[in-house]
């Protein structure tokens, strides 16, 4: 027979953490037999982004700074924690979902070719991305909290300081909007915006690319 251990996000609250974490489960396990998973990784939409990049030829040739404006990466969900809080106090929006779900969405939108389609080869280009990436600024990020609408119904009236086992006094972010760069040939001036958030408008996982204007608008800006 043969043993695998699967690891699902967090993995440690920290790097210190995450460090005992990993050295605690290489006494157990060979690295070949340890999964650290990012359950967002199995969306079909974030499947078919290799596929859209890779083997799409009409793509290809405009996957870069010359024709791309910038990239945005939203995550919306409609509803609060829903009993959550007290975990959510401890965690926030960034490190639940825009250090892992919407990094790894981000580096796969912004790797070169890998030399195949296995995990190793995959999991090298998107570290050149993170390598590439200049240390996010204060001015360049927007955090908030949502609170109850006392005019909604059920749990629309709670704020996330209302929601059971959440400190009253908790200052944790529930939305968080960062602007991101990857200093490299191909990606150098154009900004990832990755925007997530609890109890928003509406439910919403996008990508949205924004191709640069092209010269000589006869639409009059329509388009």
């Amino acid at each position: 027979g043969w043993n695998r251990v699967i690891v699902e996000k967090p993995f440690g609250m920290d790097s210190s953490s995450s460090a005992v974490l990993s050295r605690h489960l290489s006494g157990l396990f060979q690295e070949d037999q340890i999964y650290r998973i990012d359950h967002y990784l199995g969306k079909e939409m974030v499947q078919n982004l290799l596929v859209l990049r890779f083997a799409n030829f009409v793509f290809t040739p405009a996957w870069n700074r010359s024709a791309i404006n910038s990239v945005m990466i939203t995550f919306k969900e409609p509803f609060g924690l829903r009993g959550r809080a007290s975990y959510f106090h401890d965690v926030g929006i960034i490190r639940d979902v825009m250090q892992n779900h919407l990094l790894q969405l981000l580096c796969l939108i912004a790797m070169e070719k890998p030399a195949s389609i296995s995990p190793d080869d995959i999991r090298d280009e998107k570290v050149k991305v993170l390598k590439c990436m200049q240390p996010i600024t204060t001015d360049e990020v927007v955090l908030g909290q949502y609170v109850g609408n006392p005019e909604g119904e059920g749990e629309q009236r709670l704020g996330f300081r209302e929601d059971p086992g959440c400190p009253p006094d908790s200052r944790q972010c529930t939305y968080a909007s960062a602007v991101c760069w990857v200093r490299n040939e191909r990606w150098d001036g154009v900004p990832f915006i990755l925007k997530c958030g609890k109890a928003l408008n509406e439910r919403k996982a996008e990508i949205r690319i924004q191709f640069r204007a092209v010269p000589g608008d006869i639409f009059g800006g329509r388009c």
